[in-house]
């Protein structure tokens, strides 16, 4: 198993903090792991991404050009990464703010309705967690427990009160992949 991942969006949107998730997840189930964040000077509001590899084999280098997956949050990121996706790959992309819905008809896209579903939980900031549910249930390389397991990590103590709507966050990502067809 080799996954090359790119995270994209505005800051604040959980960007890093759902490829550091991913990392984490991918060393507890003893993964070769590679993550590298990117944000610009202004951070909040300003865009930011990160790479996550994961590999079952040593990664030669962390620096790529062409993903497997990209999970794109804003139109400015799909500008930029749609074309860095691989031919027959995937990209979930979120359907508020993505004006123009990725063109490339040699990947698998995915529109999902990840900040409308968070608010209806009422908490905006798990946004990034449905979306990485969305991911693993295209690309079942993880365990959910190693994702929960993670975020204990992840998030600062004082917020562990949120993992369990960060698990139903995960879990209805997966719905929402399931019930969407690619486009």
């Amino acid at each position: 198993m080799n996954q090359e991942i790119v995270i994209a969006g505005f800051g604040g949107q959980g960007v890093l903090s759902m490829g550091m998730t991913l990392a984490y997840a991918g060393m507890v189930e003893d993964k070769e792991v590679a993550w590298m964040p990117s944000y610009g000077p202004e951070m909040r509001g300003g865009t930011a991404n990160c790479i996550v590899i994961l590999s079952d084999s040593k990664i030669s280098s962390p620096i790529i050009n062409a993903f497997d997956t990209g999970i794109i949050l804003n139109q400015p990121s799909m500008e930029k990464f749609e074309s860095w996706i691989k031919p027959e790959g995937q990209i979930l992309f979120e359907a508020s703010t993505i004006l123009s819905s990725p063109s490339r008809l040699d990947v698998k896209n995915y529109k999902i309705a990840a900040n409308a579903k968070a608010q209806e939980m009422e908490n905006k900031k798990v946004m990034n967690m449905i979306f990485l549910g969305a991911f693993l249930e295209l690309n079942p390389i993880l365990k959910d427990e190693s994702i929960m397991t993670a975020l204990k990590k992840v998030l600062p103590e004082r917020h562990h009160h949120l993992i369990p709507i960060n698990r139903e966050a995960l879990q209805m990502g997966k719905y929402l992949v399931s019930e969407s067809v690619p486009n």
